[in-house]
């Protein structure tokens, strides 16, 4: 089993910054990918922001001008700061850990992003 935990959610004002965290501890088997989805009530869950390690990114095309990732080398962690926030950024954002070449996936509990115009 692979544990996640999620950190930098909260409330934040409209054209603010937050940055989200998120670090896998169990057994964690790299090559690994890690991300960053958000799921906004009544809508479907989307992908924002993953990374593997070796490096390959892909960006959710709703915020790619608005976010970095980044992981820690030779760590599992994702780091996910956004800029500009908007109202319409406000969901439950849950970080996402799958080992490649295999079907182990592992989802966070989420942390509740709120943002206020």
């Amino acid at each position: 089993q692979v544990q996640l935990v999620e950190s930098g959610g909260g409330w934040v004002q409209t054209g603010e910054t937050l940055r989200l965290s998120c670090e896998a501890s169990g057994k964690v088997s790299p090559p690994d990918i890690m991300a960053w989805h958000r799921q906004a009530p009544g809508k479907a869950r989307e992908m924002l922001a993953s990374m593997s390690t070796g490096g390959r990114i892909v960006y959710g095309l709703s915020v790619k001008s608005r976010v970095t990732v980044s992981r820690d080398h030779g760590k599992p962690t994702i780091s996910l700061p956004m800029i500009d926030l908007h109202p319409n950024d406000t969901a439950v954002y849950f970080c996402h850990y799958r080992v490649i070449y295999t079907t182990d996936l592992y989802w966070g509990r989420g942390t509740q992003v709120t943002v206020s115009s």
